[in-house]
């Protein structure tokens, strides 16, 4: 009967655990050799340059201060950060693409956003020498004495011609699609026998020379200069200055139209609505924001 039992069947299972991906780790090791790689073959190209202007390039690239850290040193930590907060929500892409690029040493004025940051710049450009300086949204407005350029009652350059055209090169070189009016008037008064037609001869003569130089610093095609000349009586009163001549008016004034088919941003006047000395500049930044109405949202069923 012991015969008849039959042996019982065993099923073993065998499992195979596979071994090849290791939780991915290997591709973390893998990723940071390729850039390993990358580097050290980008450094022997660089050891490898041959040419001297290249090696400046490359220097020069590498030293250069990022847009933020060129806004930080030169218009404070409060307009810096206005003017980030203005350009994120404007233009996103564009401000992150810039974010760590070297700073544009021609910058454009029309470009810079803010009100308060063109006057920063314009007061470190200009602050010895320019008189009357307006700035709104489309528009840039400032006037050098002809004392600072010219000779009194002449076309002759003065001493301090070239370092002014130097300060000025840094203002007007970078222009994008703004058209730049520079405006020669000769008082009578100043002029040889104070004659009108002498007066509009010398106001042509220095509005010709300051074009020549001008317009060979512009870098954009965009940007137009337009140069005019007048004459007129001095009628400034009794308690003005008298050594000045003249004057040099400078306008510079955003086109419609970008030259891509975009309307312009007008220049800001504050990004962080009014503000609160006591406070910082996100305190205030709330506050303008949570201050403003919401209009009200209707239901529906």
């Amino acid at each position: 009967m012991a015969a008849d039992k039959k042996a019982p069947i065993v099923i073993k299972k065998i499992t195979v655990v596979a071994g090849g991906a290791h939780g991915g780790a290997w591709k973390v090791a893998f990723a940071d050799f390729m850039t390993a790689m990358m580097c050290f073959f980008l450094v022997m190209w660089l050891l490898n340059t041959s040419s001297a202007a290249q090696k400046e390039n490359i220097a020069d690239y590498f030293s250069t201060p990022s847009v933020i850290e060129y806004n930080f040193s030169n218009y404070g930590v409060e307009l810096t950060l206005e003017k980030l907060f203005l350009d994120l929500i404007n233009e996103p892409l564009e401000t992150l693409r810039t974010f760590l690029d070297p700073i544009d040493k021609t910058p454009n004025v029309m470009g810079m956003g803010m009100k308060k940051v063109v006057l920063a710049f314009l007061a470190d450009q200009l602050g010895d020498v320019a008189e009357d300086v307006e700035v709104s949204g489309d528009a840039v407005t400032f006037e050098i004495p002809d004392t600072y350029l010219f000779e009194k009652g002449k076309a002759v350059p003065a001493g301090q011609f070239v370092p002014i055209m130097e300060k000025l090169k840094g203002v007007i070189t970078g222009l994008e699609d703004s058209d730049l009016i520079v405006t020669s008037i000769v008082y009578n008064e100043s002029v040889e026998g104070q004659e009108a037609a002498l007066a509009k001869k010398v106001a042509g003569a220095r509005a010709d020379l300051l074009s020549r130089k001008i317009e060979a610093s512009l870098e954009n095609e965009s940007a137009d200069l337009i140069a005019r000349f007048a004459s007129k009586r001095d009628d400034r009163g009794p308690g003005a200055n008298r050594a000045i001549g003249g004057l040099i008016r400078f306008e510079i004034k955003q086109k419609k139209v970008l030259s891509d088919g975009r309307k312009p941003r007008p220049l800001a006047d504050d990004v962080f609505g009014s503000k609160d000395a006591d406070k910082s500049v996100y305190e205030n930044f709330v506050k303008s924001v949570s201050g403003k109405k919401r209009k009200p949202q209707s239901k529906g069923r």
